[in-house]
């Protein structure tokens, strides 16, 4: 089962997103915030599904760390502010970037596209 590191610091959001994903057949690991986020990166994750603007560390630099540790690790923003990942020279090359608002549905589409692509 494809696992999925989530980051999202919206309590209602990272539960939502939790439960779609599950329901879709994926494994989910969701943290509050960029620092717990980094704390599971030991282990092996298929996808990094992280929001960008959070209190502490932000996603962006959960992925640049992410991609560091796990070169080949698909890495997925959702945001408010998509402009700050498109505009920031510290994302990953090929993430790909979500604007909130977005439905649901969208997400698990645009996951098991990324997934299926690898």
């Amino acid at each position: 089962m494809p696992r999925i590191l989530l980051a999202e610091d919206d309590d209602s959001l990272r539960g939502f997103l939790t439960r779609a994903l599950e329901r879709a057949g994926y494994d989910v690991t969701a943290c509050a915030d960029g620092e717990e986020a980094v704390a599971a990166l030991d282990e092996a994750w298929d996808l990094l599904l992280t929001d960008i603007v959070m209190p502490g560390m932000d996603g962006i630099e959960v992925a640049r760390l992410a991609a560091q540790r796990h070169p080949a690790l698909r890495i997925m923003f959702i945001t408010g502010f998509a402009a700050v990942a498109l505009s920031s020279d510290r994302a990953p090359a090929g993430a790909k970037v979500l604007s909130k608002p977005i439905h649901l549905r969208e997400i698990v589409a645009e996951v098991e596209r990324m997934m299926a692509a690898a």
